[in-house]
């Protein structure tokens, strides 16, 4: 412990690290939204031995226990059931450093890590009561690993990625879609070296241990809901297929979505920024092809494949089921600036040589530190904010309705008695009563398609937009509309 303060490479990581706290634990008391009120309505909220009865693509069990025993010693609220959440983002930090300083050197350990704790994204997640960060520390972890295994096969190591790979997929099934990308590289490798030289060596054994040792391990973890994951995964496409938001099963939604949940809706510049930092991360990917062939390699692999996993079962394809490749992509983006810098600082005479990376990585820390405040600027979505307006402003005589998917939380979450509204005929019924009549209308995008006659009748002027309480979540806007 006196080495680590002592040495000027981990005095720079703990200040990282005490920054990234500190901006994980400012709002992380902000309102639940909609997931994560489900999460606590439907498992931490159950009894110990309840909790995992059946399966739902929608929860991250071993999460969902973290977050339970967090809630059973602090008291349920919001902060105390996104603890695990951020304590995991705060490590997931950590763990990237760890593995950039071993891919890249410890100056990009420093700025990838610097950025990560920046992030507007790893911030939202690391204050999300889901189990994301964790998912991402667990795969960090796992790459170092596998890394480490392949450099130099020992049993210990494999068996720490065993962990790693029934841990991830003990938090949520995607997880194994990242272990799975690893072993494919690790299998191409294997049937390479076997036909090569034609001996199994502990390069092949061990790491073919540390996956049947993992893979057990996970196996043994969902085995009281097994019956039920085959059920659910097979059954998925079923929802997709009639869901009005097609859009969401679009692999370029997915991408233009994660830079707009950060940027806002920019038109083509959004595009734009979108290929750029995609341009970064393959001229990343390319300058590491020498100190560490497999890494880039890995998170292609990783990105395909869920793509392509998520399509065949006909998932949405959410922008978060890729939040594990963060910090491995913000690594390749670092690299990328740092190699298109080494390219271009010969055609700027005007700047001396030395200063045109770390006036790249200023640059770059404070876009960060700027997209960043937008976390802090509204909550993830307002439902409260919503119920408490209601319950002060509405007329005494009003009916009021919650409107959409998250219409039934008012009543179970909040103890509100308004009736519900998901569909057409719901809406038309509630419409041909006589006075006054509040909407409060939640993911309002997904309500106003599913509801065309409401969303003619705001179009019109017939319900008046009375409030609107903004969300950081994508269509995470509620808003309450009147009819007099």
């Amino acid at each position: 412990m006196t080495r680590w303060f002592s040495d000027r490479d981990h005095q720079i990581l703990t200040g990282i690290l005490l920054l990234a706290l500190g901006l994980r634990v400012w709002g992380l008391n902000a309102p639940l939204w909609y997931d994560e009120i489900t999460t606590v309505e439907t498992h931490l909220r159950l009894p110990w031995d309840e909790m995992m009865t059946s399966y739902s693509m929608n929860h991250h069990y071993l999460y969902s226990l973290q977050a339970k025993l967090s809630a059973s010693l602090f008291g349920e609220a919001a902060w105390s059931v996104r603890l695990p959440a951020m304590i995991f983002g705060v490590g997931s930090v950590a763990a990237i450093w760890v593995l950039a300083k071993r891919v890249a050197g410890t100056p990009i350990a420093h700025i990838t890590a610097l950025l990560l704790a920046l992030s507007f994204h790893h911030i939202w997640f690391s204050q999300n009561a889901r189990g994301y960060t964790e998912l991402a520390f667990w795969s960090t972890l796992g790459m170092i690993f596998f890394l480490e295994g392949m450099r130099d096969p020992r049993l210990k190591v494999w068996l720490a990625y065993a962990a790693c790979l029934a841990l991830a997929i003990a938090t949520h099934l995607t997880g194994f879609f990242f272990f799975a990308a690893q072993g494919l590289v690790w299998l191409v490798i294997a049937l390479l070296k076997i036909r090569r030289v034609g001996v199994l060596d502990n390069s092949i054994r061990w790491p073919a241990i540390g996956y049947i040792v993992g893979g057990v391990a996970a196996l043994a973890f969902y085995a009281p809901i097994l019956s039920s994951v085959v059920e659910v995964t097979s059954t998925v496409n079923e929802t997709s297929k009639v869901d009005v938001m097609q859009e969401y099963q679009n692999p370029f939604w997915s991408v233009l979505e994660a830079f707009r949940t950060v940027l806002g809706s920019l038109g083509p510049a959004l595009a734009i920024i979108a290929i750029a930092v995609i341009a970064l991360s393959v001229i990343g990917a390319m300058h590491l092809r020498k100190q560490s062939p497999l890494f880039a390699p890995i998170v292609g692999v990783h990105i395909a494949l869920t793509m392509a996993l998520l399509l065949a079962l006909g998932m949405r394809i959410w922008p978060r089921f890729f939040f594990v490749d963060i910090g491995f992509l913000m690594l390749l983006i670092v690299v990328g600036v740092y190699a298109t810098c080494a390219w271009i600082k010969p055609r700027i005479p005007m700047l001396p040589p030395k200063a045109v990376f770390p006036l790249a990585v200023a640059a770059m820390t404070i876009i960060s530190a700027g997209l960043a405040v937008r976390n802090y600027v509204a909550p993830k979505q307002n439902l409260a904010g919503a119920v408490e307006y209601v319950a002060t402003e509405s007329d005494a005589d009003a009916r009021i309705y919650g409107v959409g998917v998250a219409a039934g939380l008012f009543t179970s979450f909040y103890g509100t008695n308004w009736s519900a509204i998901e569909t057409e005929d719901e809406f038309d019924a509630a419409m041909a009563g006589p006075g006054p009549v509040y909407l409060v209308i939640a993911f309002p995008a997904r309500s106003f398609r599913t509801l065309p006659a409401m969303d003619q009748m705001a179009e019109s002027g017939t319900l008046e937009l009375v409030k609107h309480f903004p969300g950081t979540l994508g269509d995470g806007n509620v808003l309450i509309f009147k009819r007099g």
